[in-house]
């Protein structure tokens, strides 16, 4: 079951992956997020090129759960469905 979100929280989510979305666009892809569950754990989806990539599970720790959990530090885990 998904938390409740704060609007902070959401534009912080938004935020950190408006930081990354660039350089996941230069290689015709993008990210979404889909939710925040109460243990701590962002879900995101990858969509164009980044859907498909087998380097997106790389992307995912090196880049995009790096900035995640530096924007917000209760993030335990970033998961992709």
């Amino acid at each position: 079951m998904a938390l409740v979100l704060e609007k902070s929280i959401l534009n912080k989510i938004d935020q950190a992956l408006e930081e990354i979305r660039p350089f996941l666009e230069e290689d015709g892809g993008n990210i979404e997020f889909v939710e925040l569950n109460e243990e701590g754990v962002i879900k995101v989806k990858f969509t164009g090129a980044c859907s498909s990539c087998s380097l997106s599970d790389m992307t995912l720790r090196n880049g995009v759960e790096t900035v995640l959990k530096k924007a917000l530090p209760q993030i335990k885990k970033v998961v992709e469905v």
